[in-house]
Order: structure tokens, then sequence, then C-alpha cells
């Protein structure tokens, strides 16, 4: 089992989302577990905000159990520390901090992919400069998805029967990621960085100093009535079957906890040799 937090930060409230995980080992594949996935209900104590995240580690699972466990606080922190911050700029900047942390604090020399997403109710443009939000209905407040990345785990937004990706897979066949991997003075050998790690940006793999890098791909995002549900999910997925598809597998599933055991049977069922973890937010 990967470690879960799942933390609620106020009275009981019905949300406006709903959140189901599965995983599994692949024990045919592999003998240890390295994904983690975290969320959290209520998220920087606001009302119906929410924290999704999957980390897939590699090298071991120090990194991966590290994001788990702090990664969301330090997203947090920022956000009540500068309210006027853009979401997307606390997000790089917490990548960059947890990247910083994991190589100079943790033994070892694992790593891990990220895809996190925050869910949140931002007050509409036109309202007027200094309106505070506690006067406002919720109704009358947008919601906003902000998103990064680094690696191959996704985010893919399920809207109006399309499939869009959020994220960004950053491996080392990528023609923009081989190209700043050569100019920092790194290789690229069969599809690795110097030969031996697929992806180009992750959070620690301190032996790779500036040529893997924690920086962020990042999004933002109005979520509209459209909008059905989000997928979260390792490579483990991934590998096996493209966006689309794995929306339409589930588009007819309510429970996003059926939604995602169901995206992990098709993986194993399908020839993935890697840990599969999956979340779904009905939103």
């Amino acid at each position: 089992m990967s470690d879960t937090k799942n933390e609620d930060n106020s009275l009981e409230y019905e949300l406006s989302y709903k959140v189901g995980v599965a995983e599994n080992k692949n024990s045919k594949f592999r003998r240890t577990m390295e994904d983690v996935h975290t969320y959290v209900k209520n998220f920087a104590s606001r009302l119906d905000w929410g924290y999704f995240a999957v980390f897939d580690g590699h090298a071991g699972n120090q990194a991966s159990k590290w994001c788990g466990s702090h990664l969301h606080t330090i997203v947090e922190s920022q956000i009540l520390n500068d309210e006027t911050r853009d979401i997307r700029d606390i997000l790089n900047d917490s990548f960059v901090t947890a990247d910083r942390e994991i190589i100079t604090t943790l033994p070892g020399s694992s790593g891990c992919t990220a895809a996190v997403c925050v869910l949140r109710w931002e007050l509409p443009d036109d309202v007027p400069e200094g309106t505070p939000e506690d006067v406002m209905d919720l109704k009358e407040h947008r919601r906003k998805l902000y998103t990064a990345n680094v690696g191959d785990s996704r985010i893919i937004l399920f809207r109006n029967g399309q499939a869009i990706r959020l994220t960004y897979d950053h491996k080392a066949s990528d023609a923009l990621e081989m190209e700043r991997i050569e100019k920092e003075g790194g290789l690229i050998m069969k599809s690795r960085v110097n030969g031996m790690l697929a992806v180009t940006r992750s959070l620690g793999d301190k032996f790779f100093d500036s040529l893997v890098v924690g920086n962020p791909f990042t999004t933002s995002v109005e979520i509209i009535e459209e909008d059905q549900f989000l997928i979260i999910a390792c490579d483990g997925l991934w590998d096996v079957i493209d966006d689309q598809e794995a929306c339409e597998l589930i588009s007819n599933i309510d429970d996003p906890n059926e939604a995602a055991k169901t995206l992990v049977r098709y993986a194993l069922e399908n020839g993935t040799t890697d840990n599969v973890t999956v979340m779904v937010v009905s939103l």
C-alpha cells in the first residue's frame, strides 16, 4: 500500500466534488510500491477547495513518500502567505522548494514524478477590487483548476466528451527536453538522460544535478458545467491506454472509486509492467 494523505480541514459539508482512488503494486513485475497519492478536502482551510496529487517514485520510494507528506503543506503555506499571488507561480515555487529539500535532506538518490491539482473557488473578474469573499454567495464564485506536473504522470480533464490533457510529458524522447538537456551538457542515449533516466523533470534525483529539474509545466482552467471528471494517474496507466480511451472507459461510471478501479484493472489486464495508481475526481 502507498501512503495516503486524506485531510479534512472543516466541519461536515457536502463537497461539490467526489474523489476515488485505486492502486496496485503489480506484483507480477514489481517487488515494491513506489507510488504515493494525496488528497486534501477543504484545502488551505477553504470551503470546498481541493488538493489532489499522484507521485510516481523511482530508485526507491523516499522522494514520493516525502512529497505525499509535505508538498501540500508547502503549497498551502505559500497560498496563505500571499493570497494575491498566481497559483501557477506558487505551484512552480513549491515544486522547486520540494526538489531542493529532497536533494539536500533525504538519503539515497530517489526521485519522483508529480501531478498536482488545486481546485478552488474564486471571485469573478467583474467584482470590485477589495470585495470580501465572505460576503458573496458561493454560487457567485467561479471554480478554477490549477495543475502542475513534472515527469510523465498525467492529469486529464473530460469535457463535453473530449479528453483534454493538462500536463506535459517530460520524457527524454521529447525534442524540447532533449535540447534543454544537451544545452546543460547532458547526453540523451536510448531515450534516457545520460542513458539512465527516462524522465527529464522530477523531484529529487540528486545525481543528475541541473539536467533533471523540478520546474513544472503548469496550467489554469475554469471548470464549467460540461466538465465531468479528472483522471490523475502515473504512467503505469498511460503506458497502455491513451487519454480519450481512458475517459470513455469510465464515462458512464458515477462512482469515482469504481471508475478508478476500472482503469487500474484495465492497465493490469493490458500488460502494464509498472505500479499503477489512478485518482478520479468527479466534478
